[in-house]
């Protein structure tokens, strides 16, 4: 499950309120992901509760996994083995280069490497 440029990032995005930010982060990331020609899957945590649920197999085989949200994830433990970046969403959303960079970075990390922006 790789694209072109051979990268599958998966993301969960989560707000306070669980409706606008959630869903905004999820499409703004899922355009930089088409740009850069990586393929991803986002995981929403809102209001709707968890939607497009990333299942253990897909969170192994992603190269790095980003973490956006403003409220602790449910089953946030299943991302401790992985590479990940986590963000606010309004940091990612002002500064979406910023995050992008530090998944760059993580790319070539060994597994268990965490930035927290």
């Amino acid at each position: 499950m790789r694209g072109t440029g051979g990268r599958f990032l998966v993301a969960v995005t989560a707000c306070v309120s669980g409706v606008a930010h959630t869903y905004m982060a999820a499409e703004r990331l899922e355009k930089l992901c088409q740009q850069e020609k990586w393929i991803v899957k986002i995981e929403t945590q809102g209001a709707l509760g968890i939607e497009n649920a990333l299942s253990r197999d897909e969170i192994e085989r992603a190269d790095v996994v980003l973490l956006i949200a403003d409220i602790d994830l449910s089953g946030e433990a299943r991302f401790s083995d992985a590479r990940y970046v986590r963000s606010g969403i309004n940091t990612f959303l002002r500064e979406p280069q910023k995050v992008m960079s530090a998944v760059r970075k993580l790319l070539s990390a060994p597994q268990h490497t965490h930035i927290t922006l």
